[in-house]
Order: structure tokens, then sequence, then C-alpha cells
């Protein structure tokens, strides 16, 4: 169920290498940086791919959203006001 992928490197045959994160438009003939770190879980993975060097995005279908229960972006940035301001306008009154 895990991501991984099948990287050929210069000094070793073949490794196969995790990808982090969620969603990944890594394919065949894609160039991608390696590096050491294995997964706990995953017998026989030595490597991670790093995201956001060669062809492997960093935000693959990432989308502008402020949270999970749909919360509308605010007009202006004054619309919005931090709790910690907010507690502090509360106690000068």
């Amino acid at each position: 169920m895990r991501h991984v992928a099948k990287v050929r490197l210069y000094n070793k045959p073949r490794v196969t290498a995790r990808i982090p994160g969620s969603g990944f438009g890594v394919v065949k003939f894609n160039r991608v940086l390696v590096r050491g770190g294995r997964a706990n879980d995953l017998p026989g993975v030595g490597y991670s791919l790093v995201r956001g060097v060669y062809d492997f995005s960093p935000h693959f279908g990432k989308k502008k959203s402020r949270s999970f229960y749909g919360v509308p972006r605010p007009d202006s940035p004054n619309k919005h006001i931090r709790r910690k301001v907010r507690l502090k306008a509360a106690q000068v009154r």
C-alpha cells in the first residue's frame, strides 16, 4: 500500500526508494534525487526520494485550502484577527 519507486543509480544497479507525501506525478524516466533514510515499515527499502528537486514536484495536487471544514478565505487582513491579538485588546479595555 505504500508508494515506492525502483530507481536506477549510477553507482548501484537498482534500488527501491520510498515516495514521501501524499500524491505524486513520478513516472518512468523522470529524474529524481535519492537520499538515505530507510522506512521502518517497508522491508528492503533503504532510500527516500526528495520532493521539489528535478522532476519530482513539491506540491502535486495541492489546493489553496483553508481547512477541512470549508472556512472561506478572508476578504481583507483586518477581517481575520488572531486570537492572541483579540485577547490583548480585551485586556486593555
